[in-house]
């Protein structure tokens, strides 16, 4: 796990310089080593790799990056793990391919030169990767399927001659070069207004998009981006479908073991509910319970407090199990730390920030999560609302607008009980955005798990919104386009894999862990999985709904599926009632500045209205709303960013 960093065009002093300070600005992602490398130090256009190293396999100096082969002259820099690096590598010997590390770095160098482009079907993990290949003269930038590794890129004009691309594993890597001006994205902000969090290609920042997962972008020496292309998507059901899960069992405990190969210490994230038992069950399977590290965050306010279950759960695997313990005050002393880790803003990585620090604290460099198993499985709450409020919308727009505004909003009076300074924000407050979706699920999908309401946000914004219903309207086409021959709660599968889990939760583990240098694995988001979760019949992998049954029978026989058996949790920090208490007076601070609301494009009298109704227990409105704002705020006044 490592950070990639690097530019193709005009090989002047300027853009080197810049490389090496985006590579120093992403030490965190790879304390171990370091490196900056340039194509034909007597060529005027080329490219320019930089990398940072986190080692992992192969401790040695032979992993050192960037990796060029000196017979062809093709660099390397690549972050991630390719988890069949061994099987792609005796396959390459047997083809007389001579390797001189262990590194998983050489085998995706070697297995481009000996396949071509093609051999990105081959491999098998999360990675992003710049290639450059001066046979083409040109620099490939590679995605993983799922979009677990991020690269950002954006175009530069160099005084204005030709331009130049460069390219980071982070935003803020981008903007330590120096070249790369601090301009909010109109789409950006109001796409994270909507949802807490940008949706891609789109970034916070004007002409910065992310590389969509699953792609391949080719850049030319001219500074040219040539092309975009897609090798992967998400999997729909498939015909015939398997009658059973064996498939979909052994893909799982396929996916957990890969990914229990590293040269260093490896501990599993465990918080004693079903995603996490499970992936802790089979790897106390496959390596003996004794030689699994559990690790599970407690709390001082028992109604967040997860402890005992995971605590039971490892004393069943007979796990080496360790209790780390949060307290308010930890939170508040190490919040400036965890916010200045965001790459972009977004209003849940300090979670995932605070737990990699006390794992990484714990002397671990490598961590396996059961993120992903309720967007694959039916775990959420939405694959049944959903449905129902898709039947709603439907059947409302049969009915006059009047009746349905009037009746909807009595409903949420009646569900949320009276209004206060701000009306509620929760689903019920939003029936009459639901109705005048007309049943169309990516609207339903987004105006029911929306930050706000779209009246509220019309107050709260200073112009008009550019995205459709919260997402870049290209990517809002494709989206609808792959959900249209989808069953109801398939394409609510879809729509919490591309977006809650794409474009939310996988981003935000990769900037918060590698912000304390660990490095997170997720078995439960292999493609593979994934794709035998399509070919599964839909009974199987679904139902019942919220249960996930294929992940209660994998942690079986060691754990009682009754064990699961309460109401769902997901990891949670008490913020609701930190931010009322030690984070009062900063979140107050910021919530008054209009002059910095005004630079996001916000009413500062709004803001000012959210807080004092939050402060007052304004019903259907949760601690969230007020958090993605703060963190909005705080994030463009550090990074000293406006419209």
């Amino acid at each position: 796990m490592c950070g990639i960093a690097g530019a193709a065009g005009l090989l002047d002093t300027a853009l080197h310089r810049a490389v090496e300070r985006i590579n120093d600005a992403q030490i965190h992602r790879g304390p171990d080593d370091e490196g900056v490398w340039r194509s034909g130090p007597d060529e005027q256009t080329g490219a320019i790799l930089g990398h940072r190293r986190l080692s992992i396999i192969d401790l040695s100096e032979l992993g050192h990056q960037p990796m060029v082969d000196a017979a062809t002259g093709c660099a390397l820099s690549f972050n991630g793990e390719i988890f069949n690096f061994v099987a792609l590598r005796q396959e390459l010997q047997a083809q007389g391919v001579e390797f001189t590390s262990r590194t998983d770095t050489e085998v995706v160098l070697r297995a481009y030169i000996a396949w071509g482009a093609g051999f990105i079907e081959r491999l098998h993990g999360m990675f992003a990767i710049a290639l450059w290949d001066p046979s083409k003269a040109q620099v490939l930038l590679i995605r993983d399927r799922l979009g677990l590794k991020p690269i950002y890129i954006t175009q530069i004009d160099q005084d204005g001659r030709y331009p130049s691309v460069l390219f980071a594993s982070e935003v803020r890597g981008l903007l330590a070069s120096g070249l790369v001006k601090r301009t909010l994205d109109p789409v950006g902000v109001s796409s994270y207004l909507w949802n807490g969090f940008v949706v891609g290609p789109n970034t916070i920042l004007r002409g910065v998009s992310l590389l969509p997962a699953g792609s391949i972008t080719r850049v030319s020496t001219e500074g040219k981006i040539l092309g975009t292309e897609s090798y992967w998507s998400l999997p729909t059901s498939t015909e015939p479908q398997s009658s059973s899960t064996e498939a979909l069992r052994e893909s799982i405990t396929d996916a957990v073991r890969l990914r229990m190969v590293a040269d260093v210490p490896i501990g599993v994230f465990l918080s004693g509910g079903v995603d996490s038992s499970a992936v802790a069950a089979i790897a106390a399977r496959e390596v003996g319970g004794s030689g699994v590290r559990t690790f599970n965050v407690s709390f001082q306010e028992a109604e967040f407090d997860e402890s005992s279950h995971a605590a039971h759960v490892a004393a069943k695997l007979g796990t080496e199990h360790h209790e780390l313990h949060l307290t308010e005050a930890v939170f508040k002393d190490g919040l400036d730390d965890a916010l200045g880790s965001l790459d972009q803003p977004t209003f849940d990585a300090v979670n995932t920030y605070f737990v990699s620090r006390l794992v990484r604290e714990a002397g671990m460099t490598v961590a396996i999560a059961g993120t992903g198993g309720d967007e694959v499985f039916g775990g959420y709450r939405s694959f049944t609302a959903l449905p129902r409020a898709q039947r709603f919308a439907r059947m409302a727009r049969h009915l006059p607008p009047s009746f349905v505004r009037t009746a909807t909003r009595s409903a949420a009076r009646v569900m949320s009980g009276a209004p206060g300074e701000v009306p509620p924000q929760t689903r019920w407050g939003k029936l009459d955005d639901v109705a005048a979706t007309v049943g169309d699920m990516l609207s339903v999908y987004q105006v029911s798990y929306g930050m706000f309401t779209q009246r509220f946000l019309g107050e709260l914004q200073v112009t008009s919104d550019p995205t459709d219903f919260g997402i870049p309207p290209e990517r809002a086409a494709e989206l609808r386009l792959a959900v249209s021959t989808s069953a109801s709660i398939e394409a609510v599968a879809l729509l919490e894999t591309s977006l809650f889990l794409g474009e939310r939760l996988l981003r935000d583990t990769d900037c918060a862990s590698m912000a304390t240098s660990l490095e997170v694995r997720l078995p439960l988001v292999d493609h593979s999985v994934l794709e035998a979760a399509a070919g599964t019949a839909y009974a199987a992998r679904f139902e019942p709904l919220g249960q996930k049954k294929v992940l209660r029978d994998l942690a079986a026989p060691q754990i009682d599926p009754r064990q699961f058996d309460r109401p769902k949790a997901g990891f949670e920090l008490p913020l609701g009632l930190w931010c009322r208490g030690a984070l009062r007076d900063q979140m107050e601070a910021m919530f008054a500045d209009d002059e910095l609301a005004e630079r996001v494009g916000l009413r500062g009298h709004v803001v000012r209205r959210l807080w004092r109704a939050f402060l007052n227990d304004a019903p259907g409105l949760y601690w969230s709303r007020l958090w993605s704002i703060y963190v909005l705020l705080r994030w463009t006044k550090q990074h000293h960013a406006c419209l």
